[in-house]
């Protein structure tokens, strides 16, 4: 087992809605990723850092790579569960795994990866090193690689 195998899971469940869907209550596919923004958000917050730390801190974390697999749809009414983890931190940029479930079946529905970079939110150049708070609280999610 990996080391970003034993690092767990972040839940966050939603339910499928009308405005999450198309035409025919499938859920529409840019949905997804404002989910998986949704639960990075909400796992930061539960460990301790609120986005507006982040903003405060002048540190910005804009998505440079995102990749999704489709497995299943999702449709109106469904329960979705949108598991987020952070991989071990290498470097200035951060890498989050999702895996979106059917919350009654189980079924992964969609995997994904976020990778983010950390930048200066005046200059907007890559910051090297973060304020040691938010170091400190991201390496709590997941141990910097050896």
């Amino acid at each position: 087992m990996s080391l970003a195998e034993t690092i767990p899971w972040f839940e966050y469940a939603v339910i499928v809605q009308p405005h999450h869907t198309d035409y025919s209550g499938v859920v529409w596919h840019g949905t997804y990723i404002a989910w998986m923004e949704e639960a990075r958000v909400n796992y930061l917050a539960a460990s301790g850092l609120t986005f507006a730390d982040w903003v405060k801190a002048g540190v910005d974390l804009p998505v440079v790579d995102l990749a999704l697999k489709y497995r299943r749809s999702l449709t109106l009414g469904d329960m979705a569960l949108v598991k987020a983890r952070l991989a071990p931190i290498k470097g200035v940029r951060f890498v989050w795994h999702y895996d979106i479930q059917n919350a009654a079946t189980q079924v992964t529905c969609i995997e994904g990866t976020v990778t983010l970079a950390t930048v200066d939110f005046n200059t907007r150049r890559v910051l090297r090193r973060l304020p040691a708070p938010l170091q400190a609280a991201l390496e709590a999610m997941a141990p910097k690689s050896r």
